[in-house]
């Protein structure tokens, strides 16, 4: 069953996501990330290509060429088909393909806190396994 990591009191959700990118990477190898929209795709991709500032972290989105080669998808499809362990939500919604992946990232913003608690009672619901992260001082 997915465990869930709720990280909560965000207040740069995409900063966030690519320093918990980094991490996921070094541990697993490979990661989605499932965007609300195409801008929001868009802007995490260009985040990525600076950030880290000490590395690089070779992404794509899922439709991309070099997407069977590329260990990070980012998209805001909501379908997934390809291999991978962590799926970082930035999404309002539970993602539909969630329970493929071994690990949820949902990553709660000051700004999404309603429908963080909406994402926290569904799959709460559900009987996942969740831990929460509260990166206030972050």
């Amino acid at each position: 069953m997915t465990s869930i990591d709720f990280y909560t009191n965000v207040a740069d959700r995409m900063g966030v996501v690519a320093r918990l990118l980094t991490k996921a990477m070094a541990a697993y190898g490979s990661a989605r990330v499932l965007t609300p929209n195409a801008e929001t795709t868009d802007a995490l991709d260009r985040l990525l290509w600076t950030a880290p500032a000490t590395g690089f972290l070779p992404h794509c989105r899922m439709d991309a060429p070099v997407s069977a080669k590329t260990p990070v998808w980012i998209d805001h499809r909501l379908v997934h088909a390809g291999p991978a362990v962590v799926l970082f939500n930035l999404h309002a919604e539970p993602p539909p393909f969630f329970s493929r992946f071994e690990r949820l990232a949902e990553i709660v913003g000051t700004d999404d806190v309603a429908a963080g608690r909406e994402r926290y009672r569904y799959y709460r619901e559900r009987g996942y396994d969740m831990r929460m992260h509260d990166l206030s001082g972050f």
